[in-house]
């Protein structure tokens, strides 16, 4: 647990002694003294009080090491909005396997894409998709297609289809490598990244197409991410 250092390291961002947190949440600066040192343990109550004071919940307050967090992630924090701290979120990914338990590939087409920002999540939204089998992908991974509409992401053209593997730990985001993205306002699109996550708490997409600006997506507005492997495409340009 890191209870002990995070209430110590929020008292001093705050600029507040032991006296002073000790009055506001309605202990003893010397009992307050041993929760920072780890000598004792408050009681629920305080624990509660604790989280109120300094605006982060319980769970962060024992479990999740906010001295690693940045700036950004800190302020925000103190300011109430409890995002996720690292990137990586609880996510249940609704997948289909075929006879034999193995994890199909799902395809999402042109057509469906507008409506899988709400459907991701959906099983029978995803067991409607067509499936297929690539047997050189490492069986182990989860993969998903994705049908490309424009020309902001060349060479790969206008309908071909993008395989992505799923990314569960967003802070294994690489920058420079592209990868499809679902977000909550963009729905799917398909572009090069940029981590901010731990700076500023976004990713940065851009286009290989120099005609499209890059834009920048909160993470909190992130539902998944899908690091993009190959692609098919049934249009063949022979070289000049």
């Amino acid at each position: 647990m890191y209870f002990a250092s995070n209430i110590k390291l929020l008292r001093k961002r705050k600029g507040l002694s032991q006296e002073e947190v000790a009055k506001s949440i309605g202990t003893t600066r010397s009992s307050l003294s041993g929760y920072e040192n780890e000598t004792a343990q408050p009681p629920f109550h305080l624990l509660l009080n604790l989280s109120d004071l300094y605006k982060v919940s319980i769970d962060k307050l024992l479990r999740v090491d906010l001295s690693t967090a940045s700036e950004f992630q800190l302020s925000e924090l103190e300011k109430g909005f409890d995002f996720d701290l690292t990137g990586k979120r609880l996510r249940v990914l609704t997948t289909t396997v075929d006879a034999q338990g193995d994890e199909n590939i799902e395809l999402v087409p042109t057509k469906a894409k507008a409506g899988y920002a709400a459907g991701y999540a959906d099983p029978d939204f995803i067991s409607g998709l067509p499936t297929f089998k690539l047997p050189f992908l490492a069986r182990e991974r989860k993969y998903r297609g994705f049908q490309i509409s424009g020309d902001s992401m060349p060479p790969i053209e206008d309908g071909a289809w993008v395989i992505g593997q799923y990314i569960d730990d967003w802070r294994s985001i690489k920058d420079g490598v592209a990868y499809i993205v679902t977000t909550k306002n963009d729905g799917v699109v398909f572009k090069v990244a940029y981590n901010r996550i731990k700076e500023e708490g976004k990713l940065l997409l851009t286009s290989s197409n120099p005609f499209y600006q890059p834009f920048e997506v909160p993470v909190e507005e992130v539902i998944e991410v899908w690091k993009f492997t190959n692609y098919i495409s049934s249009k063949f340009q022979p070289s000049s």
